[in-house]
């Protein structure tokens, strides 16, 4: 919303109202920070005004930058399951084929395999 207008508004509802009138208006240009989905907004956009009071808190450990820091785990086997850790800390369990050269991941969690090259 353009500022002039704003303050228009404000000046308008003073003189109406005998009574004080609290009018805010964004004059603070804060820079934004991406989350973990790309979501920015441009510096005057007014859906950064919660913003004002508090600076936005942003998880800078996203999980798909953390699940590469695992390395691929090596396998024998031509098909391979990941249940991401078993029981209820974990997902269903995955079967995964490792017939294609590289490394393979896994659907729900991210883990890499990869296929042990016998010599």
């Amino acid at each position: 919303m353009n500022k002039s207008l704003i303050m228009t508004s404000c000046s308008k509802l003073k003189m109406l109202r005998s009574t004080p009138v609290l009018c805010r208006t964004l004059t603070n240009k804060i820079e934004d920070i991406s989350t973990h989905t790309g979501q920015k907004w441009d510096s005057d956009d007014y859906r950064l005004v919660r913003f004002t009071n508090a600076p936005k808190q942003v998880n800078p450990n996203w999980a798909v930058n953390l699940i590469a820091e695992i390395p691929p785990k090596e396998v024998t086997e031509r098909v391979v399951w990941c249940d991401g850790g078993s029981g209820p800390e974990g997902h269903p369990r995955v079967y995964i084929n490792l017939d294609k050269p590289g490394d393979h991941s896994c659907g729900y969690c991210g883990l890499r395999f990869i296929k042990k090259t016998g010599h």
